[in-house]
C-alpha cells in the first residue's frame, strides 16, 4: 500500500483563505468593546497625533519604535524613507528648488509631501501600539483594527504575525497597504492631480530628486533606489520591496545604516548624512554669482557648500484634516505581492545622484540667469 503525503499549505495560501473569511464577515462595532478597550483606543489615538506633529516627530517615532521592536522591519525601512520625506521637503526651500519652483509651487509640493507622511504615520503608528499592547497582554488584540480604520488587509496580516512570525511578509503587506492606502487619498485625489502631477515640473524627473530613495550608511556612502513612475502603484510597491532588500537582505549594510540613524537625529537638513557638501546655514552672499562648485560630489576648492535648511526653520507644522474613510482593500490578488521573489540588492545609488545635484545645480543658475534678461 502507497501512501501520499499530504501537501503542505503554503503562506500566501493561508492568507488568501482567511483574507476571504474576512471579506464575508463583518467588522465589529463599537458598542461591542469594554471600557478597558475604548480606554486603550483613546490612548492610541492621542499617542499617534502627539507623534504626528511633522517629518521630523514622525521619523524618530518610527525609529524609538524599532529599537524596541526589530522583529517590525517595516518601522526601520518606515524611518529611513520618512528621512527622504524630509529631506524632500526641505529641497524645497534649499538652494536649488528654491530657485526653480515658485513660491506657490513650492507650497504645492510640500502640502503633497506632508499629507501622504501624515496619512501613513496615522495609519501605521496605531497598528504598532496595538502590537505593543498585545504583547503586554500576551494575546492579539488586531480585531481592534477596525475601530481605528485600519484595513482588514493588515488585520489578516497581524493575525497571521501572530501565529507564525514571518517577518518579511509583515512588511512587505505593510508597504502594500500604506501605498494603497495613499492610492485615492492622494494620488488620484483630483487637488493633488492639478497642483502637482500636472504640473511640468513634477514630470522633469531628471532634475527632482523625489524619485530618488537614499539609505545613508558610515562616511558618504548611500544606497538606495530609484522609482521611475510615481503615479504607478504597482511601481511603488515594487520599489518598497527593492528598498527592503537593500535594507534587510544585506545583514553588514542593514548594520551600518541602523547604527547611522542612532547617530545621526533627522533634521530634515541633507547635512546630516553629507555635512561635507550641505549645511543647514546659507554660506551664500546676496548678490554675488558663484560659479558651478559640484563635481562628482565633491566642492571644488573654496567653493561654499548647498544650503540644505533644517526642516523646523522653513516649514511650519500643518494641521490635518481627518483621513478620508474607506478600506482600500478588495482585490485579493495584492496577496502575490508578498512573494518572496527579490535576491539581495546592491542598491548602488551614488553616482546617479551626484549626477542629479550637478544637474540641479546647472538649471538653477541657468534660471538665474536667464531672470537677469
Amino acid at each position: 500500500m502507497f501512501f501520499t503525503r499530504k501537501r503542505q499549505i503554503t503562506p500566501l495560501e493561508t492568507i488568501r483563505k482567511q483574507l476571504k473569511k474576512k471579506m464575508n464577515h463583518s467588522p465589529s462595532v463599537l458598542n461591542k468593546l469594554t471600557f478597558l478597550e475604548k480606554e486603550l483606543l483613546n490612548q492610541i489615538r492621542q499617542m499617534t497625533q502627539e507623534h504626528n506633529l511633522n517629518n521630523v516627530t514622525r521619523t524618530k517615532a518610527y525609529l524609538e519604535f524599532y529599537l524596541r521592536h526589530p522583529e517590525i522591519h517595516w518601522a526601520f525601512l518606515g524611518h529611513m524613507v520618512s528621512r527622504n520625506g524630509g529631506w524632500n521637503m526641505t529641497d524645497l526651500k534649499g538652494e536649488f528648488l528654491g530657485k526653480l519652483l515658485s513660491r506657490k509651487e513650492q507650497e504645492s509640493f510640500f502640502h503633497f509631501l506632508e499629507r501622504g507622511n501624515w496619512l501613513i504615520f496615522q495609519d501605521i503608528y496605531p497598528q504598532f501600539l496595538l502590537y505593543e499592547e498585545s504583547l503586554k497582554q500576551n494575546r492579539p488584540m488586531f480585531y481592534l483594527f477596525p475601530q481605528l480604520n485600519i484595513s482588514m488587509f493588515l488585520e489578516t496580516i497581524w493575525d497571521y504575525f501572530w501565529s507564525d512570525r514571518d517577518t518579511y511578509i509583515l512588511c512587505i503587506a505593510s508597504i502594500i497597504n500604506e501605498q494603497s492606502y495613499l492610492e485615492q487619498r492622494v494620488v488620484q485625489n483630483p487637488h493633488y492631480q492639478k497642483e502637482v502631477f500636472n504640473k511640468i515640473e513634477f514630470h522633469l524627473q531628471n532634475w527632482l530628486p523625489f524619485n530618488q530613495i537614499l539609505f545613508p550608511s558610515e562616511g558618504t556612502h548611500v544606497k538606495g533606489q530609484t522609482l521611475q513612475q510615481f503615479q504607478s502603484l504597482h511601481e511603488r510597491i515594487s520599489l518598497g520591496k527593492r528598498l527592503y532588500a537593500v535594507l534587510f537582505k544585506n545583514t553588514d549594510f542593514h548594520r551600518q545604516a541602523l547604527d547611522w540613524a542612532k547617530c545621526h537625529p533627522h533634521t530634515g537638513s541633507r547635512k546630516d548624512y553629507w555635512p561635507h557638501l550641505f549645511n543647514d546655514v546659507n554660506e551664500g552672499v546676496p548678490g554675488i554669482a558663484y560659479p558651478l562648485r559640484l563635481k562628482s560630489c565633491q566642492l571644488r576648492k573654496g567653493a561654499r557648500r548647498i544650503y540644505s535648511p533644517k526642516l523646523e526653520h522653513v516649514w511650519k507644522n500643518v494641521s490635518q484634516p481627518e483621513a478620508e474613510p474607506g478600506d482600500w482593500f478588495h482585490d485579493i490578488s495584492v496577496v502575490d505581492y508578498l512573494d518572496d521573489d527579490l535576491e539581495m540588492m546592491d542598491g548602488e545609488i551614488k553616482i546617479e545622484y551626484c549626477k542629479t545635484l550637478e544637474w540641479l545645480e546647472v538649471a538653477a543658475l541657468a534660471k538665474k540667469a536667464a531672470n537677469l534678461f
